[in-house]
């Protein structure tokens, strides 16, 4: 149950690619605008106040935060389609047959080692050859009585 599980989380991944660190990155970057507009405001403020000196402090520490929301924004972003990329890299891997697991393959040369092999593939033999004329046999009772075998 639990691959199951995990089969669904991994295709909610390649879609959303959201994972720990892009929504580290999305908080980042939220917390940091609202604080960078807390220091606009609060530099609007005191511009408005005073005209001058406190006005430049503010703006720079505004600037700075807007900064740091830029790059945790784009860091958030490149993170997410990385999370998206393994995840249908994982989902490819796994789509795989499933006949060439590592256990089916022991358990069939268990199986052989135990029948013998010469057996085993005479009954392939014998398979395939009831497949081919079965094949033949569905393909000519299916032809209408006017087809000949020329045309």
């Amino acid at each position: 149950m639990g691959d199951w599980l995990q089969h669904i989380a991994l295709k909610a991944r390649s879609r959303t690619g959201f994972g720990p660190v892009p929504v580290i990155g999305y908080l980042i970057a939220g917390l940091s605008l609202v604080i960078a507009l807390g220091f606009l405001c609060a530099a609007v403020f005191v511009w408005l106040a005073n005209h001058y000196d406190s006005v430049t402090a503010g703006l720079i520490l505004a600037g700075a935060f807007l900064l740091i929301a830029l790059f945790a924004l784009a860091a958030a972003y490149f993170a997410r389609r990385r999370n998206q990329e393994r995840a249908r890299l994982e989902l490819a891997a796994r789509s795989q047959p499933g006949w060439l697991d590592p256990k089916y393959l022991t358990i069939a040369s268990e199986i052989g080692r135990a029948i013998g092999w010469r057996r085993i593939a005479m009954l392939a033999a014998v398979g395939f050859l009831a497949a081919g004329l079965g094949r033949e046999w569905s393909e000519s009772t299916s032809r209408k009585p006017d087809q000949k075998d020329g045309s």
